[in-house]
């Protein structure tokens, strides 16, 4: 129906509030790559690790936007990568792309980068991805571990992905934008 909206969050990004902890969680920005009934995934777009892309996948580092490093996208399946795009136009998918939404999408990683390369604006890859059974990711958001949040087509492709957390909540409305001053160290307030 027109103008209902969706209980689901696909696109949306995900911000840990100050209260959310672990390595991986701990301010981390997460892009949500699907979402419904069954579940969600996502991955964490401001962890880069010292792994560079063409250490991990020789021949993607000349396609990767900068920095060309290798990104923990969260806890599940570390041993995969997922390469997520942006493809200019909002067209049909390039060969090797499936769009998921808002020109964004992913590529399988097994084809030449040649192939891919002159069809896409950005690339990021991701070690690993963030997953929630059904209903799990709903009980975090109600027990107050994340900030939902309308994401921008270039944060997934940020230049500055460690500033990411503050950047985001600055764009907020209201008193969420000050939550990205909160220090990191609540005792040193």
């Amino acid at each position: 129906m027109p103008g209902v909206e969706s209980p689901f969050l696909t696109g949306h990004l995900l911000v840990a509030t100050p209260q959310t902890g672990g390595d991986v969680f701990r301010r981390s920005v997460v892009l949500l790559l699907h979402h419904d009934e069954e579940g969600a995934q996502g991955v964490v777009i401001n962890r880069p690790l010292d792994a560079t892309v063409d250490a991990v996948l020789p021949g993607w580092e000349e396609v990767a936007t900068p920095p060309a490093r290798v990104f923990q996208g969260g806890p599940v399946a570390l041993d995969s990568a997922l390469g997520l795009v942006s493809v200019p136009g909002g067209g049909e998918a390039p060969m090797g792309v499936k769009l998921l939404f808002g020109g964004l999408g992913l590529v399988d990683l097994d084809i030449p980068p040649l192939v891919v390369a002159p069809e896409i604006a950005g690339l990021r890859i991701f070690a690993g991805y963030a997953g929630w059974s059904p209903g799990q990711l709903e009980d975090e958001i109600r027990a107050g571990g994340w900030y939902v949040v309308d994401a921008e087509a270039r944060d997934g492709f940020s230049a500055d992905p460690e500033s990411l957390w503050p950047e985001v909540l600055r764009r907020q409305r209201g008193n969420l934008a000050l939550v990205a001053s909160f220090p990191e160290d609540p005792t040193m307030n």
